[in-house]
């Protein structure tokens, strides 16, 4: 008899006219397979262990449209399907696994090689295609952009959403261009030399087209999560929900040839097993990737602080590769715009910023007012690879109530120094469209469901959710279309005034990461961070080898007058944001061409210097 663990999930087509179809439906007694190729046939399918279901269909070709008929009565879309071309109610579709990959000499790139990208496919242009991304790849790469990272693309209800509400793990999303326009795009970045990470969500599946229920136990009510019923990790039939999810990652990984997967708010999945459902996907993935002979990197989105998520497993971690650092964030926003509402409240802006800088995290056990609790503990001697950070990212400007970005509170000194502490970090860096030039538009929340009860649902619940800040302006519509378009990035900002200025400024610190020894190396033991809080100055000598700089921040908004060690040797600026090539505010005499031993120095307000030994020639 044939098992139910010798065939892959969904529909899988030979490429030469025979299909297989496994679907997981212990709910059933009897399963049927519709199928329009065009013409129509109804096929039983072969009962297998643990409720799996098979069948395997002569005469089937990319394109056969489907559905599963449960029970001879009600029939419903495949969970595993591939392609929705009508969207997330219409029937499930067919599709060839063939593509003409040219990335064969493509081995993936070390984490601390990853200058990450992060962009929204809808928003990032004027089309909202995968296609239409790839002409932007090669302005990117010259910005000293190495890998970019996709919003989810699972299909979600109709053609606008944040991704988040994707309800079909495995279907690329039919308006962005299908299952073939993302393979174009990792192909085309992969020709770029550029790494592509996928935002995956395995903590919820959206509500709308949300049929998993109808075919199995994908759901417990042992516990909730803010977007929608908790997924079953750990209750009875949880093996099967995790292999749903662990066979999805590693189709990312396979069939699309994508780098990395960011994993969506794993603090959302309450799993108490002893081997958690995100380590064991993790170890599935980095299997896969040495099979491969690839480099695949498994990245999380978590709000616990806690070191356990990337520690290897032989020191009883799970053995990611990195986790989002939101301490950072809020800890220079802070510095930046003193502001206190909500989270911010937790934060006291430079101090915290040091502190991110010389341990990873702010929080390690402090109390957290806003929490109520305490939390987070110690990241150790851990790499700095292991930590993602950030001065905006799709959260951090589209969870405001208005979607503003940085830029529309920060002076542009202000965005400089943001950009330096960024990327002169011994952490692994993520911008976020449009900010490597000022971008202006707002990235606000969008939705297009079809169900009206859902949509006014969501008002209410974006109305709830900023509650506790002290944000002005109306809530945008998020069912609004103007809602979307208001979110598109406008490429023509970067060849203009300051904005072109700001990209270039960029330009220059990512440069200066990649060429120096010093601040490519992300080894956090080879760091010193020296803070003067009185002139809200603080500075981080780091170095590798032979290399060494030194990176000197000043949130203030005086001018700052600072006595200095400079380690031995002789020094020069390499790099000053308020120089004049950076529009800045400077005009005073520079001082000595070269600094060494105890000096005396000037920093201009709200500005980053870095310094490296003269001997070093760019």
């Amino acid at each position: 008899m044939r098992s139910a663990y010798d065939v892959s999930l969904g529909a899988i087509h030979s490429g030469t006219g025979k299909c297989s179809f496994l679907v997981w439906a212990p709910r059933a007694k009897k399963m049927e397979i519709r199928v329009t190729d065009p013409r129509e046939r109804t096929v039983p399918m072969q009962a297998l262990e643990r409720g799996y279901f098979f069948a395997e269909i002569d005469g089937i070709e990319p394109g056969a449209l489907y559905r599963y008929r449960l029970n001879g009565d009600n029939e419903w879309p495949d969970p595993v399907s591939r392609s929705q071309p009508q969207g997330v109610h219409g029937p499930s579709e067919v599709i060839s696994q063939q593509f003409p990959w040219t990335d064969s000499s493509w081995h993936g790139l070390a984490l601390r090689d990853y200058v990450i990208y992060e962009l929204h496919v809808g928003t990032f242009t004027e089309e909202g295609t995968f296609d239409a991304i790839i002409p932007r790849l090669r302005v990117l790469k010259e910005l000293g952009i190495t890998a970019i990272e996709i919003m989810p693309v699972n299909q979600f209800p109709g053609s606008r959403n944040w991704g988040y509400d994707g309800v079909y793990a495995f279907a690329v999303q039919n308006s962005y261009g299908g299952p073939a326009g993302l393979k174009r795009l990792v192909n085309a970045c992969h020709e770029q030399g550029m790494a592509v990470v996928l935002d995956v969500v395995y903590n919820h599946i959206g509500p709308e087209g949300n049929y998993l229920s109808k075919f199995g136990f994908y759901f417990t009510d042992m516990y909730k999560t803010p977007w929608g019923e908790a997924l079953n990790f750990e209750q009875a039939h949880s093996d099967e929900v995790r292999r749903y999810f662990i066979e999805n990652a590693l189709y990312w990984i396979t069939d699309f040839h994508v780098d990395a997967l960011r994993l969506d708010a794993i603090h959302a999945i309450v799993d108490p097993s002893a081997r958690p459902f995100v380590q064991e996907l993790a170890a599935a993935c980095h299997s896969r990737a040495k099979e491969s002979n690839r480099e695949v990197q498994i990245i999380a989105e978590s709000n616990r602080n806690d070191q356990k998520v990337v520690s290897p497993l032989e020191q009883g971690g799970w053995g990611l590769d990195a986790e989002w650092n939101d301490d950072f964030h809020h800890s220079l926003r802070v510095a930046i715009t003193a502001e206190q509402g909500g989270y911010y409240q937790d934060f006291n802006g430079l101090e915290d910023l040091v502190l991110a800088f010389r341990d990873g995290f702010a929080y390690s056990g402090r109390y957290s007012k806003y929490r109520q609790k305490s939390y987070g503990n110690a990241f150790g001697d851990l790499s700095g690879e292991k930590l993602v950070i950030f001065s905006q990212n799709h959260d951090q400007v589209g969870n405001r109530k208005v979607g503003d970005r940085l830029s529309a509170s920060a002076s542009f000194e202000q965005l400089k120094l943001a950009a330096a502490s960024v990327l002169l970090s011994p952490f692994v860096p993520l911008l976020f469209m449009g900010e490597e030039y000022g971008e202006t538009a707002p990235f606000q929340y969008f939705v297009s469901h079809g169900d009206a009860a859902l949509i006014e649902a969501v008002r209410k619940g974006r109305e709830e959710e900023f509650s506790s800040f002290e944000w002005q302006g109306e809530l945008p519509d998020p069912q609004d279309d103007g809602t979307f378009q208001r979110s598109k990035i406008n490429w023509e900002l970067s060849t203009t005034g300051k904005h072109q200025i700001l990209r270039d400024y960029y330009r220059e610190l990512l440069r200066l990461r990649r060429e120096h020894a010093a601040l490519k190396s992300l080894d956090k033991k080879r760091e010193k961070v020296t803070e003067l809080k009185a002139q809200k100055v603080f500075w981080v000598h780091r170095w590798e080898g032979e290399s060494s700089a030194i990176a000197v921040f000043h949130f203030g908004d005086g001018l700052a007058q600072i006595e200095m060690q400079f380690p031995k040797g002789s020094w020069i600026r390499t790099l000053d944001s308020a120089e004049d090539r950076w529009s800045g505010s400077k005009r005073r005499a520079e001082g000595p061409a070269e600094y060494s031993g105890a000096e005396k120095l000037q920093i201009e307000p709200w500005s980053a210097v870095l310094f490296v030994p003269s001997n070093v020639r760019e």
